[in-house]
């Protein structure tokens, strides 16, 4: 039987933090883009990754690596067809409609739809500049999705699931970003928008903040480093980050 760990006391050293929802705008944003585009009632493609078997199955193996970007659209844009999805007239292409020259794919709009948060990209960098080290911790979601940043200004280290076979909830993933790191996972805290990835990360002794918004994450995130931060939310810009 599995124990779970337990976070040593005192203030976390190192912050693992996850990319998708807590250093852009809430995947829904960008998945309710999409089911607009195709003629879905909002929440309907973010949800077939919990009921239908074919879009789970390539979520899973598309963030391990194991299903490429083509692979991906190809099986999501038939559970899409299923659920109803208009791919006629829409901008978008999907396994159903084809690979129509000259239209998005359905992994570019979804990523267009994930605007930077300036103030969750501004605090992390305020905590590495404070001395604390930091790993990205990201199951990938298409090969451009980290297009356009930076990834060694915003973290130490970078571990994506695509890179090395391992995706978010299995404890491997957060084993990996502590060994780059060179710490315990005792000490480190993980921000993430999925509770399920927290308890992973839990289980082997890194505590967790369920990122909800800037404003409640920044206030937990000065508690958790006992560091006063300077760092206030904004709100989204106007128009989504290239490449995203």
């Amino acid at each position: 039987m599995d124990i779970e760990a337990h976070p040593a006391p005192g203030p976390a050293r190192a912050l693992l933090v996850d990319f998708g929802g807590v250093l852009t705008a809430p995947l829904g944003q960008a998945f309710g883009r999409l089911d607009a585009e195709l003629g879905l009632a909002r929440g309907t493609a973010l949800s077939l990754f919990g009921t239908h078997e074919g879009a789970r199955r390539a979520l899973s193996e598309h963030e391990k690596g194991q299903l490429d970007d083509a692979g991906f659209e190809a099986a999501f844009g038939a559970a899409l067809a299923e659920a109803g999805a208009s791919f006629d007239g829409a901008s978008v292409h999907g396994g159903a409609a084809g690979d129509r020259a000259g239209e998005r794919g359905l992994l570019e709009l979804l990523n267009e739809g994930l605007e930077i948060d300036e103030a969750m990209v501004a605090v992390v960098a305020e905590i590495r500049g404070a001395g604390v080290p930091v790993a990205l911790v990201s199951n990938a979601l298409g090969s451009t999705l980290y297009d356009g940043i930076d990834l060694a200004e915003i973290a130490d280290s970078a571990v994506i699931s695509a890179e090395i076979g391992v995706r978010k909830p299995s404890r491997q993933i957060y084993r990996v970003a502590c060994e780059r790191l060179g710490i315990a996972p005792e000490v480190a805290l993980m921000v993430d928008d999925l509770q399920q990835n927290l308890d992973g990360a839990a289980r082997i002794g890194i505590r967790g903040i369920l990122h909800t918004d800037a404003a409640a994450t920044i206030d937990e995130l000065s508690r958790a480093f006992e560091i006063e931060l300077s760092t206030t939310p904004v709100e989204h810009a106007s128009t989504s980050h290239e490449g995203r």
